[in-house]
């Protein structure tokens, strides 16, 4: 059978036998064992000496799957007589799905790895690469990626598995030709995108051979896949997401005078929060609610307006659309819950209301959302009252206490948010839609995303590839396990694809992954405070050397190196430090006092060519310090008095005032970080320092592993960003 004719097999959803998958393979690059087909005994033993000993004898048809398993397969026949019997004994156990057989040479080779491709219900096509034979399932090591893929996602496939030392010379025999599992892995990508009909390839074992070639032994195509595209919401215009976010005029809908009610929180909370627009209290009863007229409807107001904030109850939101057509009001932000977190009924209940929306051109952010907040024009409408400062990082989460507590983190670190919003159920706008929307906001310098769903993977991943080269995604992923998978979907009303396959997916469009929540804002700070590090390469100033190793250890495990100090700059700081001092990475100030010391030596760290950052611990803090030993000394000596310990602590914090404009100053001057670490902390510390006039900020975590999982975050990013 030709190539023509198994691909109309293929088209026609019909089952290919291993023989024809492999020949399909091999026209698209992936390396296969030479192999003869034939029917009977004799032919098999003729086939067998043309390949010559000892062999592989295989059954062969389209309904056999599992042919190890069932015992179809003989190993090492070194004779025609061990061939024979081999026949005999598959014709007794595949029963009547046998076609044939397969002959094939015993491809020598210690090392065997995987390679496949299966449809995922939300990214399409995904390759893999992994360590193969008995164990894939063992172990699981294995690395995914989204079709079409690039030569160079291939090649972080392949360094990505655990088991890559497999990869080098191992035993005798030659490394693995990589260039040959880059065509291989490119080359699944291509059929997969070119054959729409195939659900699934699985090449297991793919063998590295002595000499390093690799050569597929076995391999399976599986046809039949699901052609009917999905039907996804439409795209929302990043215009229009924009207008949610600046609103000249507002109408709570569903207002109340009852405290703790979502009817009266929004609005106060917006009128106190400093909104300048005009707000217009809308309940059917009328009246007055905190001294200020009450509309029984919408169509009463005079004036525009351009955004709803609606809290009745789900059954009567529908109702509501044909006035806010007549009215123009084109935008709302739907706190109501009971739509498609609650189940089947609420499900229809959101479908029906979308439809009556879109008829209606009407966006609606939401259901079941905690509000939404723009710092630069004082608009603050969530649930809870957190007003962070206006900056430069976007937050979308899709679980609103989420959302909300992370702002209220951001507010006390203060680091500016250039706008939030809790997407809710994401009926209409999507997470999507929010980045391409970010994607164009001058404001926007940072993403900060957390996730549990998506509605379109696939636009998902090309929207997020495209934006995170312009600017930092930073993502928390829900639903992890099967247990945060359950309560996401009751949460969000939506499915969590395979976490596996969403983690791939973020790496390959360059988001940056975290996994805890104070890791977002820890990044958001990193990423719109400090320049992108060039490499990997750490120097570490620390006030005590037990401090610098921890950090050295946490380095490494991050993935980043603390190289040795050059002759020439160990000679530098002899000059500054005394001369018990470490002479090596991490620096060890040695407890000096001397506040320009500290000043000194990050400027010679920092101008070194050796690093691409400097980690600088336990400078800032040390006030705290002191007032723990002033409060003792007083108690103890009463020839110190508290003004003297008043003036210590005063220098101390015009230290800290300089010092951080210092690393601010060297940070514009060699474009190069400093992550800092604080000795200690208390409630008046935050993580980011505003300097004016420097386009930079002063960056201080409260321990070392933040500092370091920062940097490697932001060295991770850098990677993307450098990506051919």
């Amino acid at each position: 059978m030709n190539i023509t004719d198994i691909f109309e097999k293929i088209n026609k959803n019909s089952s290919l036998t291993e023989n024809e998958s492999k020949l399909i393979l091999k026209a698209f690059g992936v390396p296969v064992t030479e192999e003869i087909q034939v029917s009977n005994s004799g032919e098999a033993v003729n086939a067998a000496v043309d390949i010559g000993f000892p062999v592989v004898l295989k059954a062969l048809g389209a309904g056999i799957l599992h042919k190890t398993e069932m015992g179809l397969v003989h190993l090492n026949l070194n004779d025609p007589d061990a061939v024979k019997k081999a026949v005999s004994a598959i014709e007794k156990d595949a029963g009547n799905n046998l076609e044939g057989f397969l002959v094939q040479p015993q491809v020598k080779g210690k090392r065997e790895f995987v390679a496949g491709m299966f449809r995922d219900p939300q990214f399409g096509p995904v390759i893999m690469f992994g360590l193969g034979g008995i164990f894939t399932e063992a172990f699981s090591d294995t690395a995914f990626r989204i079709a079409p893929l690039t030569e160079t996602d291939a090649a972080e496939m392949i360094d990505e598995i655990k088991a890559k030392k497999l990869l080098g010379k191992f035993r005798g025999e030659e490394a693995v030709n990589r260039r040959q599992i880059i065509g291989a892995l490119t080359g699944l990508s291509r059929l997969s995108l070119e054959q729409p009909h195939i659900s699934e390839i699985d090449i297991n074992p793919l063998i590295a051979m002595p000499d390093g070639n690799i050569c597929a032994v076995d391999a399976l195509i599986i046809t039949g896949a699901e052609t009917e595209k999905r039907k996804y919401l439409p795209a929302i215009s990043p215009d229009h997401i924009g207008s949610l976010f600046y609103p000249k005029s507002i109408a709570f809908v569903g207002a109340s005078s009852q405290f703790g009610k979502w009817g009266h929180t929004l609005f106060t909370l917006t009128i106190s929060g400093g909104y300048e627009g005009n707000i217009y209290l809308v309940n059917p009863k009328g009246g007055s609610i905190a001294d200020r007229p009450v509309y029984k409807s919408v169509s009463e107001i005079d004036d525009q307006i351009d955004l709803a904030v609606v809290t009745i109850p789900a059954s009567g939101v529908i109702g509501l659309l044909p006035e806010f057509k007549a009215k123009g009001i084109k935008s709302v932000v739907l706190i109501t819950s009971g739509f498609g977190e609650t189940g089947v009924k609420g499900k229809e209940l959101e479908k029906d209301l979308v439809k009556a929306a879109q008829d209606a051109d009407i966006m609606i952010l939401g259901p079941n959302t905690m509000g939404i907040c723009n710092p630069h024009i004082n608009f603050y409408c969530t649930g809870i009252h957190v007003r962070p400062r206006p900056g430069s990082t976007a937050v979308v989460a899709q679980s609103g206490n989420m959302g909300t507590q992370l702002l209220a983190f951001a507010e006390r670190q203060d680091i500016g948010i250039r706008a939030f919003c809790g997407s809710g159920n994401e009926a209409m706008i999507t997470i999507e839609d929010y980045i391409d929307a970010f994607e164009v906001d001058n404001l926007t310098r940072t993403v900060m995303l957390y996730v549990e769903s998506v509605k379109n993977g696939r636009r998902f991943f090309e929207s997020a590839s495209r934006v995170g080269k312009k600017k930092p995604i930073i993502l928390l992923k829900g639903g992890r396990s099967k247990a945060g998978n359950r309560a996401a979907a009751s949460h969000t009303g939506a499915m969590t694809s395979d976490s596996g396959i969403f983690d791939a997916v973020c790496k390959q469009a360059g988001i940056v992954m975290v996994e805890q929540p104070m890791d977002l804002l820890d990044l958001s700070a990193a990423f719109s405070s400090l320049p992108l590090p060039e490499g990997n390469r750490a120097a570490i100033m620390t006030l005590g050397g037990g401090w610098g190793v921890v950090t050295s250890d946490l380095c490494s495990k991050y993935g980043l190196e603390v190289p040795e100090l050059s002759p020439e700059l160990i000679e530098r700081i002899d000059r500054i430090l005394p001369p018990y001092w470490s002479r090596s990475n991490p620096v060890d100030i040695v407890g000096e006092n001397d506040p320009s010391i500290p000043m000194t030596v990050i400027e010679e760290l920092l101008k070194w060519d050796g690093c691409d950052a400097v980690i600088n611990l336990g400078i800032l803090g040390r006030r705290i310090l002191l007032k723990r030993l002033a409060d003792s000394i007083l108690d103890a000596d009463p020839t110190y008095t508290a003004e003297f310990f008043k003036s210590v602590n005063k220098a101390l914090s015009d230290f800290d005032v300089q010092y951080i404009r210092h690393i601010v100053v060297l940070m514009e001057k060699y474009n190069k970080p400093v992550f800092g670490v604080r000795l200690l902390t208390d409630e008046k510390d935050k993580t980011v320092h505003r300097i004016s006039d420097c386009s930079f900020k002063g960056v201080f975590y409260p321990s070392p592993e933040r500092a370091v999982k920062a940097f490697a975050k932001m060295y991770e990013y850098k990677r993307f960003l450098s990506r051919k």
